[in-house]
């Protein structure tokens, strides 16, 4: 996870790995947002370039809204389409650790060649071959970088799943993740033809009526304590149900929370299923989220980080305001 020189040596393992192998499975983690989708289907277009078999497959449904990255190429949700094979070879794409890849590793071989892609600090280098880059603002750019190293066309398609997970990943180029190399990615991705202002249309403008729905709901349960500098967002699965939005729907909304003057960390607790509520953190100074996500078992990055609590939202409420309040003090 380092810079420089030791980046290059990761790259070039990373490019022996890919062509030294062939039939991939490729994953990311369990709820895909729009870098994890850009860098599973970025992979497929590069496998596909190199004339690799490859299986792209996810535990859960891959959110409709990151589609049209895939064009005509499939992917399998675990949870309904369990595959009747094991694989040998698989590259993970975003996930901050072996966890984030969820049931989907009972389709690994015992003795499974794993390259691990990332850019999380909090990675913890499980794959047997790994580059990981913390500074980078998303796995997209990493993947950039091992498009160059294998020396692939850039085509269309992969240019778009490159652009819309930078895109995603700084917030519409908001955030301070936003380097110069950020932009100048993004600057030579427009130049091959990417139409940046129809990818934030439909990616970073665009709602659902569920989304509607549930923001209406969400936003009567924002919370502030520790003398406003803590505020809280929380959805049940009553109001899931109730607003007809699906899980993505959620996507975005701890920035609400975040966003309110004086905040210095914002949160979202969504009840995943009774007893189980996962919680999005986000920092808007200088709280470092990651560190307080691992002390549930999560991570992520210093300004973006989640965990999984095990208990009621109450609960779960109660636990993580007090351990955020007692860092912030």
């Amino acid at each position: 996870m380092s810079s420089g020189s030791d980046y290059a040596v990761q790259l070039q393992a990373a490019a022996d790995f890919i062509r030294g192998n062939d039939d991939f499975l490729v994953v990311s983690h369990m709820q895909p947002d729009g870098d994890a989708a850009g860098s599973t289907f970025g992979v497929a277009w590069m496998l596909r370039a190199m004339n690799k078999r490859f299986t792209l497959i996810n535990e859960g449904r891959m959110p409709e809204k990151f589609k049209f990255m895939a064009g005509s190429l499939p992917i399998i949700d675990y949870e309904k389409d369990r595959p009747n094979r094991m694989f040998g070879k698989v590259i993970s794409v975003d996930c901050a650790d072996f966890g984030r890849i969820g049931k989907v590793k009972d389709c690994f071989e015992p003795d499974a060649l794993l390259l691990n892609i990332d850019h999380h600090a909090t990675n913890d280098l499980f794959g047997t071959v790994n580059v990981v880059k913390a500074d980078a603002a998303a796995t997209v750019e990493v993947l950039y970088d091992l498009a160059v190293e294998l020396g692939l066309p850039f085509s269309a398609e992969w240019n778009v799943c490159i652009y819309s997970g930078l895109l995603t990943d700084t917030g519409g180029f908001r955030y301070s993740n936003t380097s110069p190399k950020v932009l100048q990615i993004a600057a030579d991705l427009l130049n091959r033809g990417v139409q940046g202002h129809d990818l934030a249309e439909r990616l970073l403008e665009t709602m659902t009526f569920g989304q509607i729905s549930l923001l209406k709901k969400t936003l009567n349960t924002l919370s502030f304590s520790h003398d406003n500098r803590i505020a809280w967002l929380s959805v049940s699965l009553d109001d899931l149900r109730s607003s007809e939005a699906a899980s993505e729907d959620m996507d975005g909304l701890v920035n609400y929370a975040r966003n309110v003057e004086g905040v210095e960390v914002g949160m979202m607790f969504k009840e995943k299923q009774p007893g189980v509520v996962k919680v999005s953190l986000r920092s808007g100074g200088q709280a470092n989220v990651a560190e307080l996500a691992q002390r549930f078992g999560g991570g992520g990055h210093v300004r973006a980080a989640g965990c999984t609590i095990h208990g009621t939202l109450e609960e779960a409420i109660e636990r993580v305001v007090q351990e955020v309040g007692m860092a912030l003090s």
